[in-house]
């Protein structure tokens, strides 16, 4: 069942770190967010091709480019077929189909991670709760600003769940987590912005009930998480865009 299993995957990634918290500790500052309402553009309708994964199999290029439109600005990332071929193909299809146009960055914690996957549509949500592709070989570490799905520690468990590493959380690497892509150039300032502030979803035990509620529980739950707007494949890879992003200072928004 895809509630539990993405409910695990969740815990699984906590404990590889050992956080001593799941919270936002109280000497961090607030960040400022007028995200207090649902996307800005309309999640009323969906490309229904999504509720049939089976159909969802294209092979993607050997490297390609996603611009992200968030709240909190847009940011592009280049993916690496060669570097998680089946993980590659997924992310490709899901994009090509607007899986993440609307989707909440649901879980945010400051040092380690920031993960999305939950589309704004149960329906949706249900039709992927199996819908799982084989792993990848790990031929890339989990640096700063590496793209990889999440997982459980089952094989084969990866469904539409992305965390983008907020630091070298390369202890995943021995656990299975393959990543297939990294943001680009300065991005990691926009990623670096997303809200915070609320507590961890997983251990909350939030994950299922956004599933099965989609945005209309985020959004009166959860107003002020950050949202991805939309994903679009935007075309191939730039010779200055295919490293890791450096570490930075965190910004203000």
């Amino acid at each position: 069942m895809r509630l539990a299993k993405l409910f695990v995957c969740s815990a699984v990634i906590v404990l590889s770190t050992s956080l001593p918290t799941f919270s936002q500790t109280s000497s961090t500052a607030a960040k400022p967010n007028t995200n207090t309402h649902p996307a800005t553009h309309s999640t009323a309708t969906y490309d229904h091709t999504l509720l049939k994964p089976a159909l969802l199999k294209e092979t993607a290029p050997a490297t390609y480019q996603v611009k992200f439109d968030t709240t909190r600005g847009e940011f592009t990332v280049t993916v690496h077929r060669d570097w998680a071929p089946n993980g590659a193909d997924r992310f490709y299809n899901l994009v090509k189909h607007h899986y993440y146009d609307g989707a909440r960055v649901y879980r945010v914690i400051p040092g380690f991670v920031a993960q999305f996957g939950i589309n704004p549509h149960p329906p949706v949500n249900t039709a992927w709760a199996k819908a799982t592709i084989k792993d990848d070989p790990v031929t890339q570490k989990n640096v700063r600003g590496t793209l990889t799905f999440a997982k459980t520690a089952m094989p084969n468990s990866r469904t539409t769940e992305i965390f983008i590493n907020f630091k070298d959380n390369t202890g995943l690497d021995s656990q299975g987590f393959a990543p297939f892509a990294t943001v680009d150039g300065q991005g990691m300032n926009i990623v670096e912005m997303f809200y915070d502030q609320y507590p961890d979803p997983a251990a909350a035990g939030e994950q299922p009930k956004m599933e099965s509620g989609g945005e209309a529980y985020i959004a009166k739950t959860f107003p002020k998480l950050d949202t991805i707007k939309s994903a679009t494949i935007v075309g191939g890879a730039s010779p200055t865009t295919t490293k890791p992003a450096a570490s930075t200072s965190k910004p203000k928004p």
